[in-house]
């Protein structure tokens, strides 16, 4: 059963009063803020800093300018730009990918044997490459460039491999966004 001031089950008397009139609430002033939060597409300045699985920055921008980009258009890794949804401005996080998040798996089919010869009109073939050297090459439609880094050589073969150098390692992404449009 409700309580009486509730005026259930309390019976009303034609011309009997229930009590004092109710008072008006006092007026409050709220001050809406719209926070810009970050959704596909968005135009973003930031900062970040990219970390090995070892802890070894691979990239900041805390120290100089911030990053500029549209969310969407292959600027990050679509695993971090998945992250990065629903931050608001002002917005810091750290988030950690596991092996393969970030960067993919590691495929054996891009570590590939290249014989000396065919680096003709890719690279120089007559340069001396050491292991772990990053040797550029065109991409087939000769517009762009890509990189692999020497594992083995031997008499007339030259073994690249292709994969990003963070595939399949775990990586930290730390973020503070600066400004959502």
């Amino acid at each position: 059963m409700f309580p009486p001031c509730f005026g259930v089950g309390t019976p009303v008397v034609p011309g009997a009063s229930r009590g004092p009139p109710l008072k008006s609430p006092p007026a409050y002033q709220f001050e809406v803020v719209l926070v810009n939060t970050i959704q596909p597409g968005s135009f973003l300045t930031l900062h970040y800093r990219l970390a090995g699985p070892d802890g070894a920055d691979v990239v900041t921008t805390f120290h100089d300018k911030p990053a500029t980009l549209s969310l969407g258009a292959g600027q990050l890794a679509p695993a971090i730009e998945a992250k990065l949804l629903g931050l608001a401005e002002g917005a810091q996080a750290t988030f950690t990918l596991a092996p393969g998040e970030a960067f993919g798996e590691r495929s054996a089919d891009m570590v590939q044997r290249l014989k000396r010869s065919a680096l003709e009109g890719m690279a120089d073939p007559d340069a001396e490459y050491d292991v772990g050297d990053v040797v550029e090459f065109p991409t087939p439609d000769g517009r762009g460039r890509f990189a692999g880094v020497l594992q083995a050589q031997g008499e007339g073969w030259l073994e690249f491999d292709f994969n990003h150098p963070l595939a399949g390692k775990a990586v930290t992404f730390e973020v503070q966004i600066i400004g959502v449009m």
